[in-house]
């Protein structure tokens, strides 16, 4: 039978959760963590760190922005930080929600950690793992019972409230005023409106963890918005009816590059195709790519900055050909501007295949064929990119998507510490600890 949710958001432990769980909370805190360090070099982020500190300015209850140290209110603090994770798409995701969890949730959780007493590091992990299990949950019932495609912060608001009113001590009654409240001010926004012109928007993260988290506080003071439809309604109760026996959290996907989830399996593929045929990109006359129809609406060729360049399909497969790899440089900077990845960028042919289309979400593949200046032409099999749950990354290649993204913001003796940190929170929960090394501002 499954856990009343009530019981499920304020009543576990840490000791109830299954050896698994917790080991994925730790993965998915230290690929977040490496996501934010690489991301607090973007442009956006500096604009909404600077915002939050202006207009989000800490009262009676303080926390610091990731990796800035400013203190802003709980809320200005889940905003920066969810932008900043959102600002560099490389954070972990879920088929079926079709958008991210962590990037809002673990923002929200530090925030209101750091401004009502730190909990042990098993206690933070447990956040975390239960945040993904209703934020997922939330998602997969807004998905099943509205007919546009939201953005993630319109879902992940109601785990934020959630893991707030745990952190809060509110009882049932303030859980589900502060999850009610969440969800109707949840930025139900147009997720296909930012496929098909990037901006800074992103995926509406940042906006959701303050959103959620301000929904804790309000409930706390007596503020009502229950019930939460995308909970309480009959029509998704089947979406919980597993709550506390099966682990969303487990399901969650990890992107091996900083780009749309969407283009991943085409990336992939052109890595395969260029490296085991050791094509030079100067011999490369088109690149055909044949994916599902989502897919094919991130066509911005000639990126004007990183948000088009990650929500993009031509270019990080342009990238790839180019240079035999796709890191955080590869979307940023002057890469955009390199002749060679804007000419291969415009040589790569977008291809709608229908029996992708039948299998999207559930599943996201590409085919990838690289066409030479002289006729010769290098097909892939048909792909879907590593990192989902039947074909998870290994911890090694998690450390070191962690430390590739981390040292060049935090340099390598705090990039160790920090990984260092991460890993033994479930054994001496020493949270004072990995606090300051999140909140300390770059050199």
């Amino acid at each position: 039978m499954a856990m009343p949710f009530s019981k499920f958001v304020l009543e576990t432990r840490p000791g109830d959760l299954p050896d698994e769980v917790l080991h994925q909370a730790c993965r998915c805190l230290l690929d977040l963590a490496g996501v934010a360090a690489a991301g607090r070099r973007t442009r956006l982020t500096g604009i909404i760190a600077d915002h939050a500190a202006e207009y989000f300015a800490a009262g009676s209850k303080s926390a610091p922005i990731l990796f800035d140290g400013r203190p802003v209110s709980p809320a200005g603090a889940a905003l920066a930080g969810g932008m900043m994770i959102d600002s560099l798409d490389a954070h972990d995701g879920h088929r079926l929600t079709k958008g991210h969890a962590g990037c809002g949730l673990l923002p929200s959780i530090l925030g209101i950690a750091c401004a009502e007493g730190l909990p042990d590091g098993a206690e933070l992990l447990t956040r975390l793992a239960l945040g993904y299990e209703i934020a997922t949950r939330a998602g997969i019932a807004l998905h099943a019972s509205a007919p546009d495609y939201h953005t993630s912060g319109a879902w992940v608001a109601v785990g934020c409230a959630a893991l707030g009113a745990r952190a809060l001590r509110l009882d049932t009654a303030g859980l589900a005023h502060a999850v009610g409240i969440a969800e109707y001010h949840g930025p139900r926004s147009q997720m296909m409106r930012v496929i098909d012109h990037p901006t800074m928007l992103k995926d509406g993260s940042g906006w959701g963890a303050m959103a959620g988290t301000s929904a804790a506080y309000l409930a706390k003071s007596g503020f009502t918005g229950a019930p939460a439809l995308t909970i309480e309604d009959e029509a998704v109760h089947d979406i919980w009816a597993d709550l506390g026996e099966r682990w969303r959290i487990t399901e969650q996907y990890f992107k091996p590059w900083p780009v749309c989830r969407w283009t991943q399996p085409a990336v992939e593929a052109t890595l395969a195709v260029a490296g085991e045929h050791r094509i030079a990109p100067g011999s490369i006359a088109r690149i055909e790519v044949a994916t599902f129809h989502e897919a094919c609406r991130l066509a911005v060729r000639a990126p004007a900055d990183t948000e088009q360049a990650q929500y993009s399909l031509p270019f990080p497969v342009a990238a790839a050909a180019a240079r035999g790899r796709l890191t955080p440089d590869e979307v940023m900077g002057e890469s955009l501007r390199d002749p060679e990845i804007l000419a291969l960028a415009s040589a790569v042919e977008l291809i709608e295949d229908d029996a992708m289309n039948a299998e999207f979400p559930a599943r996201r593949f590409a085919e990838v064929a690289i066409v030479t200046g002289d006729g010769e032409r290098f097909a892939s099999t048909r792909n879907e990119a590593r990192g989902d749950p039947e074909n998870p990354l290994p911890d090694a290649e998690i450390e070191a998507k962690f430390r590739a993204y981390c040292l060049p913001s935090l340099g390598e003796q705090r990039t160790e510490a920090l990984l260092a940190a991460i890993t033994a929170l479930g054994e001496d929960g020493d949270t004072a600890h990995l606090m300051r090394l999140l909140h300390k501002p770059l050199a």
